[in-house]
């Protein structure tokens, strides 16, 4: 099981691909929300918006990647 924490920390600090390489194997729906928001920051949208279907997100309505990676973390930390 990938740790997403530790993704996310990968993420915050600008290391993109160790974190989409560690979210790439996670069939969880936050794994899956991560996976969108890296492909987001990547510019890669019809991928992000492919991820974003699979975690049950509104591609449409997201906000920043730094929104979205908050709002990941507060969701990893209820």
């Amino acid at each position: 099981m990938v740790n997403l924490r530790h993704a996310l920390h990968h993420a915050q600090h600008g290391r993109w691909d160790k974190a989409h390489q560690m979210v790439q194997n996670d069939d969880s729906m936050l794994g899956a929300w991560m996976h969108g928001i890296l492909h987001i920051q990547e510019g890669d949208l019809s991928n992000a918006a492919y991820w974003y279907e699979r975690a049950k997100r509104n591609f449409t309505v997201r906000g920043s990647v730094e929104e979205e990676l908050g709002r990941l973390e507060a969701e990893l930390l209820d």
